[in-house]
């Protein structure tokens, strides 16, 4: 049989069927596992794989059943599960940084990423800089010889800056540098990093993999020798992932493919017609030919995703209004959901940044992101236009 495509991986990739020969994967809700003899029990913990189930919070068949088909989607080798997908990012920062080392990262990432980096991994003696994703060209210069990894959000949230993944994975490779990318706004249907050099990817699979905005999780992909270290990490450390989550989540990716295309045909409809709007300063999206990095969103990306942002003139009073008015988009601090999200990133999820880093990375007072759901197009915009009325 040929190979089969990723939409079909998403769906067909399933645990082995037990001998009750059901039709849906079932979920192993337990927390551990039993062995035929004293023997291999001792085997067993003489071994630190994860294809020898042990303990939950070590391997579960369900849970790897959701790691091997993100593996699959993203062209990955391995991968690892967690909790939440902070607890993807943080892991992976532990895994492979120690005292002394440096990491480069763009400064336009998630506000609890940007906590990490400038708040805790200093307490470890870890240093960071940031550069613009706007000018990546500024990267090569901040390399250290203590520099070990770089990371990126792209599309970023919530401002949608793009960055070329291939040319910043020549330079990492020049320099012997670990590659990490966060893909969660494009999700593997829509973006697949590692086919442009990134050693590892990592999604907060609460979002757009979940889709329903129901359970947390997080899931880090990559080479398998790099997931192994990343591996051991959770293992010791604890911020595994749930079977019934991982069911979830699994569950949830054979709807992912259509789902994202909904998703990003809606947001382009949405996108075209409020550009030009006079109470909006602009309108941003990656598929928008007025986006400063369209040429690389066309090249890197199968579309441009969910997301969309704008800023309202008037600043954060008409943000408030704004919000206050909308009828049936949900005001939540979630996104990737069947239903549409707006959210005010300078006063919820990047709250936590000065005025004069929010404004590094184009996070205005004004500015609004939009998780385009999946309700017909022109009632998500009519209650955005009646809302802009009552600005």
């Amino acid at each position: 049989m040929k190979p089969l495509h990723p939409e079909t991986i998403a769906i067909r990739l399933q645990t082995e069927r037990t001998e009750q020969k059901e039709h849906s994967t079932p979920m192993f809700l337990t927390s551990s596992f039993l062995y035929d003899s004293a023997e291999d029990m001792a085997a067993a913990f003489s071994t630190e794989s994860p294809e020898v189930n042990i303990y939950t919070r070590f391997s579960n068949p369900t849970v790897d059943e959701f790691i091997n088909k993100i593996a699959g989607l993203e062209g990955a080798e391995d991968g690892i599960a967690t909790g939440t997908g902070m607890a993807a990012v943080f892991s992976t920062f532990m895994a492979f940084l120690s005292k002394g080392d440096h990491i480069i990262s763009a400064s336009a990432v998630f506000g609890s990423t940007h906590t990490i980096l400038t708040k805790y991994l200093k307490r470890w003696g870890i240093e960071y800089s940031y550069f613009e994703m706007s000018k990546p060209e500024t990267i090569e210069a901040m390399v250290k010889p203590n520099t070990k990894m770089l990371y990126v959000e792209t599309p970023s949230n919530p401002g949608l800056d793009i960055i070329d993944i291939e040319f910043v994975a020549a330079v990492c490779k020049k320099h012997n540098i670990l590659l990490v990318v966060d893909n969660c706004f494009a999700t593997p249907a829509v973006q697949q990093p590692i086919k442009y050099g990134a050693d590892l990817v990592l999604h907060s699979a609460t979002k757009f993999i979940d889709g329903q905005g129901r359970v947390l999780g997080g899931v880090v992909v990559g080479r398998k020798e790099l997931i192994h270290e990343l591996y051991l990490f959770v293992r010791n450390t604890g911020p595994s992932m749930s079977p019934f989550n991982a069911w979830i989540l699994s569950k949830s990716l054979e709807t992912l493919f259509v789902r994202m295309e909904r998703h990003a045909a809606s947001a382009l409809q949405l996108a075209r017609q409020l550009n030009g709007n006079n109470k909006l300063s602009w309108v941003k999206y990656p598929f928008l030919e007025s986006h400063p990095q369209y040429a690389i969103a066309k090249k890197q990306m199968s579309n441009g995703g969910g997301i969309i942002t704008f800023e309202l003139k008037g600043g954060v009073e008409s943000g408030r209004k704004f919000l206050n008015a909308l009828q049936m988009i949900s005001m939540t601090n979630n996104l990737g959901d069947s239903r549409t999200i707006a959210s005010h990133p300078a006063s919820t999820t990047h709250s936590k940044l000065s005025e004069e880093e929010r404004q590094a990375v184009g996070i205005s007072t004004g500015l609004i992101r939009v998780s385009v759901g999946l309700e017909h197009p022109d009632d998500i915009l009519n209650d955005i236009l009646q809302a802009l009325e009552k600005c």
